[in-house]
Parts: structure tokens; C-alpha cells; sequence
């Protein structure tokens, strides 16, 4: 009964709850920070290890794969809208990397990226972690987009499945944020608010990619790429490398493959 009624929402609602999902996932994974004061370092590792192997996964299942398979049905070059899409997501990642202030988790206050700045450590982590969950609630929006506009083998319980899973992963992601903020010194409340405002782009940006699609059709194999690209900078630039930069490199890897598997079942076993 209750995935009748939501199947039978509007898709940019139904891409609105997918959305608060995420966040509400990365909100319990913040809340370790009631718990724990610090998370040891082959264990941070491994749960960014996971996070890539998520987004990778999901990037090619739910986004790439229907991307080609709606180019192809619409008579297009199959290969075409799907490359171009996916170069651009990750200039997107890029223009926003020079345009926003932040730094990547581990290190120090000194190797910010972006404009010179004087805010502090703590906004510029938070702004790091905020800036690649757009692309996640971007691909949540397009995959519920394409559900409703019946392309190819994608479905709203597909679009639900891959919203589970980049909640999962964003679980990790909300105790990588806080935790390290409460080590610092940061009140357990404060590092936890940080920790869950960090993918509350996520059900804005779901929320637009759905919109996106829905009025404008022709988009969505280049929306559906744009999102794959975005998240593949984001692995590439950012989580593998810094689940790889401090030892337990064996473990990252089994945390990527575990992601990634744990992604692939969820994709085919509800898409």
C-alpha cells in the first residue's frame, strides 16, 4: 500500500523524498558523533573505500547503461549524448572546485582548494563534503525523471534503489565529517549539525534534475551522463585517493569492491 502511494506521486516529489532519504541516512551516520570521539584510521579508510565503490557502481548501472540504452531507442548515435553528458559532469565538478573554497578530509588547513579564504577548517570540510553530494542528488533526480517518462528498463523502484544506496554510502560520508570536527575540540552538536548539512543539496539538486528532465526530454541522456560524470570526478579526485593516502590501502580496495557489490545487487535485484 505505501508503494502504491508512492509510485503514484509526482515524480519531483517522488525524487524529493529520495532526496530527504540521503540526507536522512547521512544525518544517522552523523550521529556516531554521540558515540564515538574519534574513528580509527583503517576503518575511515575502508568506509571511503566503500562510498567510490557505491558511486562507481550506481554511476554505470543507473545513470551510463540507461543514458546509451535512450540514445539508442531515440535513433541517436548511442555513444554520443552519453560522452558528452559524462565529460561535462566532470567540468561541472571541476568550474565548482576553482569556484568554492574547501578542503578535502585529512589534510591540512593550508592545502584548501579553490579561492583564498579565511574561513575555518571546519566550514571548508563541510563545503568539500556538501560539494560532491550534488551530483548524488542530481543522479536520484534524473533516475526518477526517466521512471517517469517510462524510458528503456528504468523504474521508480529502480530510481528508490539507488537512492538506498547513495544513502548508504552517505552514512559513512556523515560520520567522516563530524567525527573528525568533534576530535578537534567542536561540541558533539555542533559537529553532528555539520555532519548532516552536508547533503542537504541533496534533496534540492534530486528535486531540480527531476524537473529538468520531466520539461525538457531531450536532456535526459545527457542528464543522465552529466550525473554518471560528476560522481566518477568526485571517486577519482577525492574519495579513492584520500581512502588510499594513509596506509590500510588493502582494506580501501575490499571497502571499494564491497560498495561496488553492494551497489550492483541493489540496481538489478529492484531495477
Amino acid at each position: 500500500m505505501m508503494m502504491d502511494w508512492f509510485i503514484g506521486l509526482n515524480p519531483t516529489i517522488q525524487a524529493l523524498i529520495g532526496g530527504m532519504l540521503t540526507w536522512g541516512l547521512t544525518a544517522l551516520g552523523a550521529a556516531s558523533v554521540f558515540f564515538f570521539k574519534r574513528i580509527e584510521k583503517h576503518m575511515m579508510n575502508m568506509m571511503l573505500g566503500f562510498a567510490a565503490g557505491v558511486m562507481i557502481a550506481a554511476s554505470f548501472w543507473s545513470l551510463l547503461a540507461p543514458s546509451i540504452e535512450f540514445s539508442e531507442q531515440s535513433g541517436q548515435i548511442p555513444w554520443l549524448a552519453p560522452a558528452i553528458g559524462f565529460l561535462l559532469g566532470g567540468i561541472f565538478i571541476r568550474l565548482l572546485d576553482f569556484a568554492v573554497p574547501h578542503l578535502h578530509l585529512g589534510e591540512p588547513s593550508e592545502h584548501a582548494e579553490g579561492p583564498p579564504t579565511q574561513l575555518k577548517k571546519s566550514t571548508l570540510l563541510f563545503l568539500a563534503i556538501t560539494l560532491h553530494n550534488i551530483p548524488e542528488g542530481l543522479a536520484i533526480g534524473v533516475a526518477f525523471g526517466a521512471a517517469a517518462l517510462g524510458i528503456g528498463d528504468a523504474t521508480i523502484i529502480g530510481a528508490l534503489g539507488l537512492a538506498i544506496g547513495i544513502g548508504i554510502q552517505n552514512m559513512p560520508e556523515g560520520a567522516a565529517l563530524s567525527v573528525p570536527l568533534r576530535g578537534e575540540g567542536m561540541s558533539r552538536l555542533k559537529a553532528f549539525n555539520y555532519g548532516q548539512l552536508s547533503a542537504i543539496v541533496e534533496p534540492i539538486a534530486a528535486v531540480i534534475g527531476a524537473a529538468a528532465v520531466i520539461l525538457i526530454q531531450p536532456l535526459l541522456p545527457y542528464a543522465l551522463a552529466f550525473a554518471a560524470g560528476a560522481m566518477i570526478f568526485v571517486v577519482v579526485e577525492e574519495l579513492i585517493p584520500e581512502s588510499q593516502s594513509s596506509g590500510s590501502k588493502d582494506l580501501a580496495t575490499l571497502g571499494l569492491m564491497s560498495g561496488f557489490v553492494v551497489m550492483m545487487i541493489l540496481d538489478v535485484a529492484l531495477g
